[in-house]
C-alpha cells in the first residue's frame, strides 16, 4: 500500500529527531562560564553593554551581541553566546516575527540573554513556537512564495525556508557542540597541569 507524503510532517520530523536525539541534550547542563567561554583571542561574544569590541554592539538590554557589517575575512571566532544569540534571533526569532506572528525583533531590538539558563529559555521558546507554526502550514501553505521578507528568496516557497532553518539549527548547534567539547578538555588539560 502506497502511504501518501505528507511534507509538512517530514520537514517537521527531520528537525524534531534531531532535536530530540543529538542536539537539546548536547546543551543541557551548559554553564555560564562555557556559555561566555572566548577560544581564541578577539572571539566576538555576549558582552556587558558598553564593553564590546567589535564595531557594532546590538541588543536591546543589559548584554550586546558583537558584530561588523561588513563581516570581517577572516570572520572571528565566535562564542556560545555569540552562536545561540544568532540562532535564536536570527535564525527563528525573526522568522518567527515574519512568518507566525511573534512580536517583530531584529539583532538591534532583541534583548540577549545574560545568563546560559536564560539563553536555553529562550531559545526554547523560539524553537517551539517555529515548530508550531511550521505545523500549522499545512501542505498547501508550504508552496506559497515566503514573501518579500526573504529578500532575494521571496519567491521561493516556505518549504525551501523551512528546510533552510533545519539546516541552520543542525549547522550552528553542531558547532556549540563542538565548543562544548573543546571547552571540557581544555579545562580537563589545565586542570591535569
Amino acid at each position: 500500500m502506497l502511504v501518501p507524503m505528507n511534507l509538512n510532517r517530514l520537514l517537521r520530523d527531520q528537525i524534531d529527531w534531531h532535536w530530540t536525539n543529538q542536539l537539546r541534550d548536547r546543551l543541557a547542563g551548559l554553564t555560564d562560564d562555557e556559555y561566555f567561554w572566548e577560544p581564541a583571542p578577539g572571539s566576538w561574544n555576549v558582552r556587558p553593554r558598553g564593553t564590546g569590541t567589535a564595531p557594532v554592539q546590538a541588543g536591546s538590554g543589559a548584554v550586546t551581541i558583537d558584530f561588523a557589517f561588513p563581516e570581517p575575512d577572516p570572520a572571528p571566532i565566535t562564542t556560545i553566546s555569540w552562536r545561540l544569540g544568532h540562532v535564536i534571533v536570527g535564525v527563528l526569532a525573526m522568522r518567527n516575527a515574519a512568518h507566525f506572528g511573534r512580536t517583530p525583533t531584529d539583532y538591534q531590538s532583541f534583548e540577549y540573554a545574560p545568563t546560559a539558563d536564560e539563553a536555553l529559555a529562550q531559545f526554547d521558546a523560539e524553537y517551539a513556537m517555529w515548530m508550531k507554526g511550521v505545523e500549522s502550514l499545512g501542505e498547501d501553505a508550504l508552496a506559497r512564495p515566503c514573501g518579500e521578507v526573504e529578500g532575494p528568496y521571496a519567491e521561493w516557497p516556505m518549504a525551501a525556508l523551512v528546510l533552510h532553518i533545519n539546516r541552520e539549527l543542525i549547522h550552528h548547534l553542531s558547532e556549540v557542540s563542538l565548543l562544548r567539547d573543546l571547552y571540557l578538555h581544555t579545562r580537563i588539560r589545565q586542570e591535569a597541569n
